[in-house]
């Protein structure tokens, strides 16, 4: 068995890593699609040439580049929580930089999270100018735990090298150069040839064998400046508040400026291990997943045809038409906008310019992009026009009668093969198809709003939408860069379905003695940016309207002229500065409404009770979607609620979050709350079964 098992390795790291010579030089490349991560196989692949190379005294120098689309793009992070296998990665790191030798890596693709680390590990470093290089890991809830929160503060200092960690973003290579992470830049086509030449002119001027983990330079000023960690502190409590990660990042980079090399290095692995232990690590790996997850259908072939679409068509110039639009102009695709009157046209293609232009202001675009995605714009009064376009998206106010008419009329005018689709948040799709001579050709593409910001695209399926114009759709969402998430046909569909539980019971525990603020506090403090009072009042009262049988808190406000920030009074009362406040007013009204309605009030519930009433019933309604086939995975779900709805990400979305929680729990608060409140709180099938059985929901 061990000589099989032997052999299997020699196979495999011959399969990932290829050694040649030039000269004097020993050249390694790794090659493990797709993005060769490193894992086991790359890590011993990596451990025996690197090893040969070292032995060999003909080699002075060793430059470490790789095959395929990108240098080392990151750990394998599947490999969390299993057994670990040697060499490590801290064991090939140590190889590398105790070579004795010049190594070199050339770096092409992304260097990113463990693929930078071993670029930091190596003594130079040359790319070519589209590589991208980045510490990424906070995203997963995690720091650079191979020595990224020691060496990059060797280099760059630490102000500069917590930012780069703290927000996970990648820099360019010119920009990596200007900050000297890398020594040279590489011609795009020719990285390898460069590369020899670098180490070539190392050689010539015999250059000292600089390590990172040797500098001091960048570090000594900053030991006796506890400010800039503090400053760092103050930030990330506002841009990453509840988030575990960016303080064990922090205190990581304190240790690089205060600690020798070898014990900052054991002070990061611990800060490592207690947030890779920790459930809000788990609950961002899952999510990773999970995103990466949603385009895929089961049963979808990867070899169904995709529909080309060059031209769009949207109907409808408003906020969420508009915003539709901005999505594809700037993807590059051309667009018809369709409106009803010129005026309702010109101001909807105002806005759109408006926003684009703020962007340029931002710096985010130039005046060239600006003027190249307006020139892509085709402005019409005539739904005539659009019989050209290769998919038309209806963007008109939700209501069934005005979508059906409006369907029959593209389906008179648009050519075969066009594909209709919808952006109702709310309505029947198979109706609305059912208004066609091609319901195979009419999906539901449901953008949230702001739909040129809003990642999330909800695709809804109609009982006859064919595999073709679903293929068609994911792929279109890569290209205007929204992430799907396939829904079936219900009222509300996914997000705005199983979020509207929240909504219900906000309002009725209001009725029932708690106030907005408690309300709105529990939520805020749970994750959420802000609770669904505080929202309200941004948006607008009068925004978000809602008919409903029986007298509401709501409505009464709007009676009373209190439309929420815009008049400086909603649920709260605000002053010039749009600062909130409790409201007597408010209060008095939450009282009559409950009177009326004989609610009777009483003391109001504490935050960990407000937390189990206003979402356990969102995972209850999560597990009835499932149950119903309307999403086709838990993890589904919760891709919808974190980008459509800011779930925090750190819990996963509800349905990992109910599993942390523990199913037994919320089913048993479930039924006391059916026993109190009615039948509506009776937890639904699936979510029983699995409670009963030990499972989990994202299992």
């Amino acid at each position: 068995m061990t000589r099989i098992s032997e052999f299997a390795r020699e196979l495999i790291m011959k399969q990932i890593a290829f050694q040649q010579r030039r000269g004097e030089m020993g050249i390694v490349t790794i090659d493990s699609p797709p993005v060769n991560a490193l894992g086991i196989g790359v890590r011993r692949a990596l451990d025996t040439s690197i090893r040969q190379f070292k032995d060999d005294a003909a080699v002075k120098a060793i430059i470490v580049i790789c095959g395929g689309r990108t240098f080392f793009a990151g750990a394998d992070i599947s490999e969390f929580g299993k057994e670990p296998e040697s060499p490590l990665l801290s064991d090939v790191f140590n190889l590398i930089e105790n070579a004795g030798k010049p190594v070199v890596a050339a770096v092409h693709g992304s260097a990113l999270g463990g693929g930078m680390e071993l670029a930091l590990v190596c003594n130079y470093r040359v790319a070519v100018p589209s590589a991208k290089l980045g510490l990424p890991e906070v995203k997963l809830g995690l720091l650079p735990g191979a020595g990224g929160t020691q060496r990059l503060p060797r280099l760059v200092g630490p102000e500069l090298a917590l930012d780069l960690i703290l927000s996970g973003r990648s820099i360019g290579a010119n920009e990596a150069l200007g900050l000297g992470i890398v020594d040279r830049i590489a011609r795009e086509e020719a990285l390898l040839d460069d590369a020899i030449d670098f180490v070539r002119s190392v050689l010539r001027e015999d250059k000292p064998l600089a390590r990172v983990r040797d500098r001091g330079d960048r570090t000594e000023p900053y030991k006796d400046r506890p400010e800039i960690f503090a400053a760092a502190r103050a930030k990330a409590g506002k841009t990453a508040r509840g988030f575990l990660a960016p303080e064990n990042i922090i205190k990581a980079v304190e240790a690089a400026v205060t600690l020798p090399f070898d014990e900052g290095m054991t002070r990061e692995r611990e800060l490592f291990v207690e947030l890779r232990e920790s459930t809000q690590s788990a609950a961002q790996r899952y999510y990773f997943f999970a995103e990466r997850q949603a385009s895929k259908i089961p049963g979808l072939s990867a070899d169904t045809p995709k529909l080309p679409i060059k031209r769009v068509g949207v109907i409808g110039a408003g906020t969420m038409g508009g915003g539709i639009a901005m999505n594809f102009l700037s993807a590059g695709i051309p667009v018809t906008l369709v409106e009803m009157t010129k005026e309702a046209l010109d101001r909807g293609i105002g806005i759109i310019r408006s926003n684009y232009e703020n962007s340029a202001k931002r710096g985010r675009l130039t005046t060239e992009q600006v003027n190249r995605y307006m020139a892509l714009l085709t402005p019409s009064l005539d739904t005539d026009s659009l019989g050209d376009v290769d998919l038309v998206i209806e963007a008109v106010f939700e209501r069934m009668d005005v979508k059906k008419s409006i369907f029959e009329k593209i389906d008179a005018v648009t050519k075969p093969g066009a594909v209709l689709a919808t952006n109702t948040s709310f309505l029947d799709v198979n109706e609305i198809a059912a208004a066609t001579r091609r319901p195979e050709f009419v999906v539901g593409l449901h953008f949230f709003s702001p739909a040129n910001v809003m990642r999330l695209l909800e695709i809804v399926r109609g009982a006859k939408t064919s595999e073709q114009v679903m293929a068609t759709v994911l792929g279109l969402s890569s290209t205007i860069k929204k992430v799907p998430v396939v829904s079936g046909v219900c009222y509300g569909f996914i997000a705005n379905r199983i979020m509207n539980p929240r909504r219900e019971q906000a309002e009725a525990v209001i009725l029932e003695g708690t106030s907005p603020q408690d309300v709105d506090k529990a939520l805020y403090d749970f994750g959420f940016p802000m609770g669904p009072f505080a929202l309200m009042d941004l948006v607008g009262l009068d925004v978000v309207k809602r008919d409903e049988p029986y007298r509401t808190v709501k409505q009464d406000l709007l009676n009373a002229g209190r439309r929420g920030q815009k008049t400086k009074a909603g649920y709260y009362d605000y002053d010039d500065n749009r600062r909130a406040s409790s409201s007597a007013v408010v209060a008095k009204i939450i009282a009559d409404v409950a009177a009326e309605r004989g609610i009777a009030q009483h003391a109001p519930l504490t935050q960990e009770e407000l937390i189990g009433r206003l979402l356990y019933p969102v995972v209850n309604e999560g597990a009835r979607i499932l149950e119903e086939g309307i999403a086709l995975r838990a993890s589904d779900i919760d891709v919808a609620c974190i980008l459509g709805y800011a779930w925090p990400v750190f819990t996963g979305g509800p349905m990992f979050w109910a599993d942390t929680v523990g199913l037994p729990t919320i089913v048993a608060e479930l039924r006391k709350m059916a026993e109190q409140h009615g039948p509506g709180f009776e937890p639904a099938n699936l979510l029983v079964q699995k409670a009963e059985s030990g499972g989990r929901l994202t299992s």
